[in-house]
């Protein structure tokens, strides 16, 4: 079964992608929060954040259409959750009207809100995006690791990121047999008792497949150390890349007090 990877263009070679995973994390993780801190409406140190992401996909070589697909994935449930915002938001109205007994409004703060919620979160997004499309998630993992993540918790993620598409090949295996039995002509009723007996089934198999992996591992001689073939070290490129990207993150975090 083909399956769409985080890493699918982590083998490719650029000036990203020999970036040490930890910059890369570092990077990310403070230009998230650069852009969470970033004032209400402020449409052009939002574009400058932009112009930011778009050089380093350039950079990374990586295909725009691809990270522009994989963050329009994400969008409609930020949508979802946002939308109720400029309704609830006070300030001047720019649209109102009624629905049964209730007044409704629509104000033009709230607009401006909303539209701050989807511009963080799409930039959040592909930069997130850009960062495991460049980095191999093994590598990812094991920098985590080094950056003193709980180990605990980095184990979760190696192990929900291998075995998730194991868990979805059963899931269509479990599909494809269940409209092999002319699953669509049953009463709603009996739907419903099916997929409820496949959501068990999927449950004790997945129980049963993570007690035999885990004695495969014991048995050789799994410590709980995760290892990498490629060794983690940070080179000039490192520093450079810090440097300017700290610089740009400044520059641009001063542009949201004169907006």
């Amino acid at each position: 079964m083909k399956h769409g990877f985080l890493d699918k263009y982590s083998e490719r070679d650029s000036l990203i992608h020999r970036l040490d995973p930890r910059t890369k994390f570092v990077a990310v993780f403070f230009f998230i929060l650069a852009v969470t801190l970033t004032a209400p409406a402020a449409w052009p140190v939002f574009a400058v954040y932009f112009i930011l992401i778009a050089t380093q996909v350039f950079l990374s070589r990586v295909p725009i259409l691809y990270i522009f697909k994989r963050s329009l994935v994400i969008i409609p449930f930020v949508v979802l959750v946002a939308v109720f915002v400029p309704f609830f938001t006070q300030g001047q109205v720019a649209v109102g009207f009624r629905i049964g007994p209730w007044d409704v409004s629509v104000t033009y703060h709230g607009l401006q809100v909303l539209g701050t919620i989807l511009a963080k979160s799409w930039l959040s997004i592909l930069a997130l995006i850009l960062l495991t499309s460049t980095t191999r998630m093994t590598d990812l993992l094991r920098g985590l690791e080094r950056l003193r993540l709980p180990r605990v918790m980095v184990i979760i993620l190696s192990f929900m990121y291998r075995y998730i598409f194991v868990m979805v090949d059963e899931v269509l295996r479990m599909k494809r047999a269940r409209d092999s039995r002319n699953f669509g002509s049953g009463r709603r009723l009996w739907q419903i008792k099916t997929i409820g007996r496949m959501a068990g089934t999927l449950f004790i198999r997945s129980y049963e497949r993570g007690e035999r992996v885990y004695a495969a591992m014991l048995s050789r001689g799994y410590d709980g150390q995760s290892r990498t073939l490629n060794e983690l070290s940070f080179a000039r490129s490192d520093v450079l890349f810090c440097l300017v990207f700290g610089v740009a993150i400044i520059s641009t975090g001063i542009l949201t007090f004169l907006f």
